[in-house]
């Protein structure tokens, strides 16, 4: 039975290919959009290389000094000694990395000026993170202690300073702003849009121009702090808001008007969003209107559906009373349009999926983003299929149900 109902889809979409054309459209439109959406939303904030274990990651990225009303505030990054005060001395994380925000530096090669994004990091940054050593070892300890002037470089700078003979670049020197640094090691690069691991060449945070003895509270350094399970979450930031709770007023006043300092652990998207959100009404309003806006980009199709479907069944009244005529019972009218629904959504679905690989495919060979790595999100395409079924359904399903219901010479008139 379900083959001649699938049989008997395949010939109705087929006789009237306009219809068809439409519902398909909205459908496969919909869903390809959506998914390179959802696409480029996980590649910023999923975990992806080289932050494969940000899911069990809390960043601190952004503190905040205000006054008691409120009405004034400055915000920024740490300075080092701030989170290794604060941050690097507490003991429920598995461990705990400082690192700069990328700054920028030049480089010359044959006369040709380079433009370097640089990053200032301690040893536990490349624990904490998985970079892939295609040469060498990352610098550690030993060399941060000695005040040693050496450097990581990813593969693409490489490429671009050093010749492509093949031969391993590991303990060369490149000259960054007139210094001398010995390379170490060599990684696979990471793309821009992971903003606090995405750098051409990294360096200790001794090295020259880091500015990591700064005093004070607000700097250039942000933290990472690795959890041994999602689950410690509450008890990292329950122990870092009591190191904060313990800075004297003095010291968070800095001689300027501001009496509260605001700094928190906070998962990746968290601690984004809290750049535009200032307090939970305003983070719920925000998801609010994300919802919104999802439902009605969703609600797109199902109109589309709707309108097409009451169109197809009221063409065929009189098919469904000569059916009901020769004892066609009302349920299997119903799973007739059910299966055709399904149908229709599947061959969208499908459509959408091709294009999306396409689209996705495209984009990661572009080079528009360097390293890009998009991938088609399985959970939002089944999802999204999920969502157009029950629209579909819905929009087939009743008004068969009402036409199956209708007495038969009523159905023979329509």
């Amino acid at each position: 039975m379900l083959s001649n109902y699938i049989k008997i889809a395949w010939k109705v979409l087929l006789r009237h290919p306009f219809y068809t054309f439409i519902t398909l459209f909205g459908i496969s439109l919909t869903l390809t959009v959506l998914m390179v959406l959802t696409s480029f939303l996980d590649h910023l904030f999923g975990t992806h290389y080289p932050e494969g274990k940000r899911h069990r990651m809390l960043y601190i990225a952004t503190v905040t000094q205000t006054d008691s009303a409120r009405e004034s505030r400055s915000m920024g990054p740490a300075t080092f000694n701030f989170l290794k005060k604060y941050a690097k001395s507490m003991k429920t994380p598995e461990r705990v990395a400082i690192l700069s925000n990328f700054s920028f530096s030049n480089t010359y090669v044959n006369g040709k000026r380079i433009k370097l994004n640089t990053k200032y990091t301690d040893a536990d940054f490349w624990e904490v993170t998985d970079f892939v050593f295609l040469e060498g070892k990352p610098y550690n300890d030993l060399n941060i202690k000695s005040g040693d002037h050496v450097a990581v470089i990813t593969d693409a700078l490489k490429k671009q300073y050093f010749e492509d003979d093949g031969k391993t670049v590991v303990g060369r020197n490149i000259e960054i702003e007139n210094i001398n640094y010995k390379v170490i090691g060599v990684v696979k690069g990471s793309p821009a849009t992971r903003v606090y691991t995405y750098s051409d060449v990294y360096f200790p945070y001794t090295a020259p121009k880091s500015n990591y003895e700064n005093k004070g509270i607000r700097g250039s350094f942000i933290a990472m702090v690795l959890a041994k399970s999602p689950s410690d979450f509450a008890a990292i930031q329950s122990e870092f808001d009591g190191n904060i709770g313990r800075i004297p007023l003095a010291e968070i006043q800095e001689g300027q008007k501001y009496s509260i300092l605001i700094v928190r652990a906070e998962k990746y998207f968290d601690h984004f969003l809290d750049a535009f959100t200032r307090n939970p009404a305003q983070k719920f309003f925000f998801y609010t209107i994300s919802f919104l806006v999802v439902l009605m980009f969703m609600g797109l199709p199902a109109i589309n559906l709707v309108n097409v479907n009451v169109s197809r069944i009221l063409e065929r009244a009189s098919e469904i009373g000569v059916r009901k005529a020769f004892g066609a019972p009302s349920k299997a009218l119903l799973w007739q349009f059910i299966i055709e629904n399904i149908f229709i959504t599947f061959i969208g679905g499908f459509i959408a999926l091709s294009l999306s690989f396409m689209i996705i495919q495209m984009i990661n060979s572009s080079g528009w983003i360097p390293y890009a790595d998009l991938t088609i999100n399985v959970s939002v395409f089944l999802i999204s299929i999920l969502v157009c079924l029950v629209f579909g359904l819905l929009s087939g399903v009743l008004p068969a149900y009402r036409m199956s219901k209708l007495k038969i010479a009523d159905a023979l008139r329509q």
